[in-house]
């Protein structure tokens, strides 16, 4: 039987309490907090986070396929699964896929992934999940959503969580919407869509699957659904048959509504204290509903290295200024830079260097197996060798999965930056090689030489509808 043979979760590391929404536009309450991805942060950089949680240990290039689930993604025309498929060094024969424009995205690349496996045309598939939704300034939706991200790789094999079963209801019931060029969701009235929508179909696919496969609310260890409120999201558990104690919690105070990432990292969160022989229902919610049977085996207990949820809720700062968020929205309009614009990004150069500058490639010497890494605007390529001069004798050496320190860095507060100052970094590499990086989620009192770093894939700026991606180095904080 096909199954989970290993999870992943991402929570950015800034978190902005309601009660600071609430002041901003004079209100009252505002309880909790979300999660809030930084300015150089997107569906996809989060994708690639969750994917390296879910493939610790596991060799990239075993990866059949990734299937890459999100309302937000960065492009509509480009295969955005593609570009996380290169920077987490999948093989260029894997099969990608994007998912989108539903909050049940999740769930659909996941039992799309179940099915592929158990029809044997791939072995494996890597799903990922993630979603940055936006709610207009002053709204509900500002306050409820948050940012976030989950991944489950799927195969045969040493399988942590078996997938017993499913069933799905479609329905066109749209209570939030996005039309083509809107920056905000939309939402209809909201007790039609919580009565005729939310309260009532998740119901009805729980129900549905309880019954194709003979099974009762006191079978499941847990109950894992969407939730756009802390309190509906009790209510349906209720409807749905499940006591307290069975309804895993929403995330919602802690992260917010992460949209189509949502049923998958409250999955996660799950997982982390399940133990074997609990099973456990998921629910998704969104245009319909899938339902689907999941039980837990004793490889459950090989996989628990992981951030996931519960690591990534205690890496944390707190983003005390609602204009710092507007600013990383792009919300507000800036001063430019007293500096000459950019010049245009050149796409023929982005594929020029993408199997090494995408991954983060170097090279090794394979005379005297000096790691080393050279980067200039032109090229990521070296030639000779750092230590014994060889020239030519290299094999690829990847940096991406390496820790470091930092050897220098500078404080930059003249160059445009939407999180100033901006901070670059020259980093030595455990093992050898080393490279200079901008540094992104820091205090920028808290860098000093010797800091200890690890490397996380970002947006570099956005420029004539071209995100410009590549890999930035932040503190360790494991």
């Amino acid at each position: 039987m096909a199954g989970i043979l290993s999870y992943g979760a991402y929570i950015p590391y800034y978190r902005l309490p309601r009660n600071v929404i609430s002041k901003a536009w004079g209100q009252r309450g505002g309880s909790g907090e979300k999660a809030v991805a930084n300015y150089d942060e997107d569906s996809i950089t989060m994708s690639v986070a969750a994917g390296i949680d879910c493939l610790k240990g596991t060799d990239p290039k075993t990866v059949d396929a990734l299937f890459m689930a999100t309302t937000t993604a960065p492009y509509k025309e480009r295969q955005n699964s593609t570009i996380v498929a290169t920077a987490l060094d999948l093989r260029r024969e894997t099969r990608n896929a994007d998912f989108a424009n539903c909050l049940r995205a999740g769930t659909i690349a996941m039992l799309s992934a179940n099915d592929a496996v158990n029809a044997n045309s791939v072995k494996n598939v890597l799903v990922t999940a993630a979603d940055m939704r936006m709610g207009g300034a002053s709204g509900e939706n500002e306050q409820a959503f948050g940012d976030g991200s989950a991944a489950l790789l799927l195969g045969h094999g040493k399988v942590a969580v078996e997938i017993e079963g499913s069933y799905t209801l479609s329905d066109d019931l749209a209570d939030n919407w996005r039309a083509h060029d809107d920056i905000f969701v939309r939402s209809w009235e909201d007790r039609f869509g919580l009565d005729e929508g939310y309260m009532r179909i998740p119901v009805e696919a729980a129900s549905g699957v309880m019954k194709k496969y003979n099974l009762a609310p006191k079978d499941f260890a847990k109950a894992c659904f969407y939730g756009p409120h802390g309190r509906r999201h009790s209510e349906l558990g209720r409807k749905m048959g499940f006591d307290a104690e069975q309804i895993q919690g929403p995330l919602l105070d802690m992260v917010g509504n992460t949209g189509a990432a949502l049923p998958l990292m409250v999955l996660v969160a799950a997982l982390e204290e399940a133990t074997a022989g609990d099973r456990i229902l998921l629910v998704s919610y969104g245009n319909g509903s899938d339902a689907i049977v999941l039980r837990v085996t004793g490889e459950i207990e090989n996989i628990r290295n992981r951030r996931g949820i519960k690591n990534h809720l205690g890496i944390k700062r707190t983003l005390d200024s609602y204009e710092r968020y507007l600013r990383w929205r792009g919300m507000v309009s800036l001063e430019a830079a007293a500096r000459p614009e950019r010049p245009p990004t050149s796409m023929s150069a982005l594929w020029r260097e993408h199997n090494t500058a995408i991954p983060l490639y170097g090279v090794k010497c394979k005379k005297c197996g000096t790691p080393q890494m050279f980067y200039n605007l032109d090229s990521t390529r070296s030639r000779i060798c750092i230590e014994c001069k060889a020239k030519d004798e290299f094999e690829p050496y990847r940096f991406a999965d390496k820790g470091g320190k930092i050897v220098t860095f500078s404080q930059d507060y003249l160059s445009l930056s939407q999180d100033p100052p901006n901070t670059l970094t020259v980093v030595d590499f455990e093992g050898g090689g080393r490279g200079s990086f901008e540094m992104t989620d820091r205090d920028p009192a808290e860098c000093k030489v010797g800091m200890p770093v690890e490397m996380t894939f970002r947006k570099m700026f956005f420029d004539r509808g071209i995100h410009n991606y590549f890999w930035k180095c932040k503190p360790a904080r494991d």
